[in-house]
């Protein structure tokens, strides 16, 4: 069972975990032990509330494909329980990141006397041009 708050947990069956081979340096070793996680988690199947997944759907994240699934390669550590515990951790914090909601912008306008202030510096900075104009002739 994965934890992600209080109130919303996964269950071990909604998270595909298999044991991959990792990529990169390792000498002899990464060829023999299947060290890396390969974890895949169907958004639409889950048991998350449909808010969270309507969040997680409407991401722009390259992890999560256009089935609604989100899948992770944990590859970082060389045991092979390090690198399934990081690949929960991230599922975890992807889940949370969809908990969020940004409060709106509201647009503003600047007030009359910062406006006032940048027209006399414009000002202010094209009379000090046109006095080194009158030097020069």
């Amino acid at each position: 069972m994965l934890r992600i708050s209080q109130h919303i947990s996964i269950a071990d069956n909604e998270i595909e975990i298999y044991a991959i081979r990792a990529q990169g340096a390792g000498g002899q070793n990464v060829n023999k032990v299947s060290s890396a996680i390969h974890l895949r988690f169907d958004i639409n199947a889950s048991s998350l509330p449909d808010f969270f997944k309507q969040r997680l759907l409407t991401r722009k994240d390259q992890r999560i494909n256009k089935d609604g699934v989100i899948i992770l390669k944990a590859q970082q550590y060389r045991t092979q329980e390090k690198n399934r515990i990081d690949a929960l951790e991230r599922l975890s914090s992807i889940i949370k990141s969809a908990t969020i909601v940004q409060k709106p912008r509201r647009a503003t306008k600047p007030s009359k006397n910062a406006k006032k202030k940048r027209m006399d510096s414009k000002t202010q900075r094209g009379k000090l041009k046109q006095l080194r104009n009158k030097n020069l002739n």
